[in-house]
């Protein structure tokens, strides 16, 4: 049998709709999605021509891991903005890929519009999250330059304007014959861009609080799904998931520990460099977007006390520490405990459309939705994990917004904070009369 939605009893559906559409909507058998073929290089294909398949994959991946890890180095260098546009191509192959899937299945329907309506909502999310993001981060240049200052007052609007134009073309594109699946397809958008388009955003967000907010969290999840493949490799006896038949418990645990340790030297290492730690902000007098402040006392070494069973243990009464390195326990926590789920999660959907990897982009490791299952989870909650324990009010923000209001409200709003501060007896009474 073809496919994943085989429809049955669609006679008895068909019979029941209002709208009238035809059984024989139900009766077709869904195609199975292609199944991509190796696209190995030929130079990594004869060096290890000698080898069985599943050391062939091994160094494969290997290679190809490195590979990447290496171009993750080399786009951090070139700086955050650079790293911005990186996630942006990253969410519109991931888009691209599941958008594909959808369309395999179901591309003997010919439904009108699919694509173009697919895509034309991704613009539109990717206007409306990017704008925000823009008016949010970067308020001062937002405010200078009048064309922006007039996209971002009618934003929201506009962005509604735009997804409005989208859901009148789907509804005019319907088509008696294939209202279900064109139903199917609109949700299968819809849910495309909650789970990635909207993750992504996240990142984003992350970076923006500090690079080492964006690179910590992934590199955490990189290091336990390579530390895992590798205890799971040579070591994996016993199967952990269902979902993944190749995933074992002795991944899974020294996965969770070598991250743990991975996390901390790697917050140690970044802890100490302001390009790291710093946010991303708009700098008016160079023109240009900076990451320099002085860092907070979140990036600041500390001396912390032992329990007394390490003390025991190890001899040491007290350690030195940034505050950011125990934070980076949870981080590293949650990529190797919660993280794989997202894994889970993308082998379960895999499973239910018969196909190995999401596309064969990448040799070895398949698409590049399939490198990036759990990065999505991990960006949702590090965003969480900032806004909870994190982040406090923003003065420069605030400061913003005050210049942007009128020269009255500004009057006001200053006289309401003296008198504050005169109350509370961090100015002189003397400062009033004067």
């Amino acid at each position: 049998t073809k496919g994943l939605f085989l429809f049955k009893g669609s006679e008895t559906e068909g019979r029941a709709d209002r709208d009238g559409a035809s059984d024989t909507e139900g009766k077709q058998d869904v195609p199975e999605v292609p199944v991509p073929a190796d696209d190995t290089p030929e130079v990594l294909n004869k060096a290890l021509s000698g080898l069985s398949s599943r050391w062939k994959n091994w160094w494969v991946r290997g290679i190809l891991t490195l590979a990447m890890i290496s171009f993750f180095f080399f786009i951090i260098y070139l700086g955050p903005m650079v790293l911005m546009m990186i996630v942006l191509c990253v969410q519109i192959k991931c888009f691209h890929e599941i958008i594909t899937i959808g369309y395999s299945v179901y591309h003997s329907y010919h439904l009108p519009w699919f694509r173009t309506l697919s895509w034309y909502f991704l613009l539109c999310v990717n206007y409306f999250f990017y704008g925000e993001t823009v008016t949010d981060y970067f308020f001062t240049l937002v405010q200078r330059e009048e064309p922006l200052r007039i996209l971002s007052k009618y934003h929201r609007f506009i962005s509604f304007a735009l997804y409005l134009t989208g859901f009148c073309m789907f509804v005019l594109s319907l088509v008696k014959k294939h209202y279900r699946l064109q139903f199917y397809m609109f949700g299968w958008t819809h849910v495309t861009l909650l789970i990635i388009v909207t993750q992504s955003h996240l990142i984003i967000h992350n970076l923006f609080e500090g690079m080492i907010w964006f690179i910590v969290p992934i590199s955490c999840v990189i290091c336990n799904d390579i530390m895992a493949y590798m205890f799971g490799f040579f070591f994996g006896r016993t199967p952990l998931i269902k979902l993944s038949p190749k995933k074992t418990w002795e991944g899974f645990i020294g996965g969770f520990f070598a991250t743990i340790l991975f996390g901390i030297l790697l917050s140690y290492v970044m802890a100490g460099y302001r390009y790291f730690v710093c946010p991303v902000e708009f700098n008016n007098d160079s023109n240009s977007f900076t990451v320099y402040c002085e860092p907070s006392e979140l990036f600041q070494l500390q001396y912390y006390v032992l329990p007394s069973v390490l003390q025991s243990a190890t001899g040491w009464t007290t350690v030195r520490l940034y505050p950011f390195q125990i934070h980076s326990i949870a981080l590293s926590s949650f990529a190797s405990i919660m993280g794989p789920f997202g894994g889970f999660f993308a082998s379960g959907f895999k499973r239910a459309f018969k196909i190995k990897d999401f596309a064969n982009t990448i040799p070895g490791h398949g698409g590049i939705m399939d490198r990036f299952d759990c990065q999505y989870l991990m960006a949702t909650f590090v965003n969480v994990y900032i806004a909870s324990f994190i982040r406090g009010p923003n003065p420069s923000k605030v400061i913003q917004q005050l210049l942007a209001l009128r020269l009255d409200q500004q009057l006001h709003i200053f006289n309401s904070l003296k008198a504050h501060l005169i109350e509370k007896g961090l100015l002189p009474a003397v400062e009033e009369a004067a």
